[in-house]
């Protein structure tokens, strides 16, 4: 049985990238390793081509380098905090994530540090005469290639760092993770496996003792052990779910015996929980974190209507990509394939539309449903739902439309403005 799958790779992958530390870190030993890479040009023929450089020269300019790294390092640091602290208190702490696996700010402080690092070692290593002619002019060299890359990176960096945390930016990132979300799930929306077309719990349950969201499934090592122990599996929970001890991670049937307590281990670390939901494998929770945006700008105390409406038309964006008819691309016949079914002994329950639209627009039309402007656009936005190629999103649309009209003639107290809501829902 493999001990890690592929697809578990790339989910670690990406959970280890958004970390601050690693970036850094990898830069840090890199610039150890340039420092001594210039004591490999002496055993070649530059010493007689290359101009002599003085001792003094090279190390008054790493001198100037290693005490205004640390300066701008120190910067980079309480800006990047700063940036931290707006997301969470002018969008929603579940953005933050987004906002700190930021590349640009991250190669941003990876190179000061790594600047820095190169200019100490470095530095030590010529007091304690380390280079001879044809490696201290290397040095030189290397030394301006990093002045440049820190120059080009503090430029680039400072215009980010001005727009990081503004709630335009942060919608931004929220609205392109939803986008990656959306378009791994339509490409294989059964995760895979096969579609769960019976909603009845047939087999036997398997629990987990950890309590938890899903944030990812190995189905390739479930796949193994059903082929393994001939059994199937129907999983009861997708990405996102929250999972305490009495409820069910799937249901186990086959002719056989059923696994045992060993086996239901090893198929438990198939189910990857932790303490918080995670954007990668759950679409649903990029638009939770969109719709908490718009609340908390619907709210009485920050009272921004139009960031609510620009979040209605992303949504609108969004589900128009999910609503898409084609999962892969046209075959040569010019017809729609069929999702891949590579893990055949798993059914998989299909994530639900419905619950899609409720995590999308009912926050929206519970706190904008004072709000004229925002009520019209939301119904705008659903009716141009409604006639989707999707029949659920159809569906959901027009149910959705309606709950949103009930909120809005209760919370607006003028008469006209209800007309207007009543006529955007028909036009």
């Amino acid at each position: 049985m493999p001990f890690i799958s592929a697809d578990k790779i790339r989910f670690l992958l990406q959970q280890l990238s958004k970390q601050l530390w690693l970036k850094p870190l990898v830069i840090s030993v890199l610039s150890v390793l340039v420092a001594f890479l210039a004591k490999l040009a002496e055993g070649t023929s530059l010493a007689e081509w290359v101009p002599e450089v003085t001792f003094e020269s090279v190390s008054r300019l790493l001198s100037v380098m290693s005490s205004s790294m640390m300066v701008i390092a120190t910067l980079a640091v309480a800006s990047m905090v700063s940036a931290y602290a707006s997301a969470s208190s002018t969008a929603t702490p579940r953005a933050v994530k987004l906002v700190i696996a930021d590349d640009l700010s991250q190669n941003a402080l990876s190179t000061f540090i790594g600047a820095f690092i190169f200019s100490i070692v470095a530095l030590t290593a010529i007091e304690n005469d380390f280079y001879e002619d044809a490696g201290l002019f290397t040095l030189l060299v290397l030394t301006v290639l990093v002045f440049a890359i820190v120059i080009l990176t503090f430029v680039r960096w400072v215009d980010r760092i001005a727009r990081l945390g503004r709630v335009g930016t942060t919608i931004d990132s929220v609205e392109d993770i939803a986008t990656q979300a959306l378009c791994r799930r339509r490409r294989a929306p059964d995760l895979g496996g096969v579609p769960a077309t019976d909603k009845t719990e047939k087999g036997s349950p398997l629990y987990c003792d950890q309590v938890g969201y899903v944030q990812h499934i190995d189905m390739a090592r479930l796949q193994q052990c059903a082929e393994d122990w001939q059994i199937g599996i129907r999983l009861a929970v997708l990405p996102g779910t929250f999972v305490t001890p009495d409820r069910p991670l799937a249901w186990i049937s086959g002719p056989g015996e059923q696994p045992d307590k060993q086996q239901r281990e090893q198929l438990c670390r198939a189910f990857m929980l932790g303490k918080s939901r995670t954007f990668e494998d759950d679409p649903r929770f990029a638009l939770v974190v969109l719709a908490e945006i718009a609340s908390r700008a619907l709210s009485p105390a920050v009272n921004d209507p139009g960031t609510g409406i620009d979040i209605i038309g992303r949504m609108v964006r969004l589900f128009v990509l999910w609503g898409k008819t084609e999962i892969k691309p046209e075959s040569s016949e010019g017809k729609n394939q069929v999702a891949e079914i590579r893990y055949d002994r798993i059914e998989v329950p299909p994530i639900s539309v419905d619950d899609m639209f409720d995590d999308a627009f009912t926050p929206i039309a519970r706190d904008g449903a004072a709000n004229v402007e925002v009520s019209i656009r939301l119904q705008k936005a659903l009716r141009a739902l409604s006639k989707s190629k999707d029949t659920a999103s159809r569906e959901a649309a027009v149910k959705y439309a309606a709950l949103a009209l009930k909120r809005s003639e209760h919370a607006l107290t003028h008469e006209q403005d209800i007309i207007r809501v009543r006529q955007a829902m028909r036009d």
